[in-house]
């Protein structure tokens, strides 16, 4: 599969980005990656308004009970091969919010996430550093820990 990842975004990728129910805190730093300053399209990173052109999903908040049907739907308009980023604490793990009655915790619960950007919010170097680790630009330092019992 990271071979076929490989080919497919070797130029370029697109990227929908969603606020599932945050605070905007992360949508504001994703916002500044989109700017001169940072100039994510030099890495071939581009911001689509539809989820049929894009390549990825971007994710930033808890998933709200009104939001997770409609990130199902976003999540199969994505034609395949295609990337799931949770950005921020509350996309990760659900963030403060991780046990309340209106929402359904991390994203990790609905949909299947490539990679997880940690920060309330997280930093705009931290977003880049992490949709390019989910396109191999980068090498990842660490890997998933798999704990079995028995």
């Amino acid at each position: 599969m990271s071979a076929f990842l490989d080919w497919c975004f070797k130029k370029s990728i697109w990227v929908y980005h969603v606020n599932a129910g945050s605070c905007n805190g992360c949508d504001i730093e994703v916002l500044d990656v989109l700017t001169p300053y940072y100039d994510c399209e030099r890495f071939g990173i581009r911001l689509v308004h539809t989820p049929r052109h894009a390549d990825a999903l971007l994710v930033a908040g808890p998933v709200t009970r009104q939001v997770r049907e409609r990130l199902l739907r976003l999540y199969d308009a994505i034609p395949d091969p295609k990337l799931v980023v949770a950005v921020g604490s509350c996309a990760a793990g659900g963030g403060i919010w991780h046990d309340s009655y209106a929402t359904c915790g991390g994203l990790d619960k609905v949909l299947p996430v490539s990679i997880y950007i940690p920060g309330c919010p997280p930093r705009p170097e931290a977003i880049l550093y992490g949709v390019a680790q989910a396109l191999g630009i980068v090498p990842k330092k660490t890997q998933a820990q798999v704990f079995v019992e028995g």
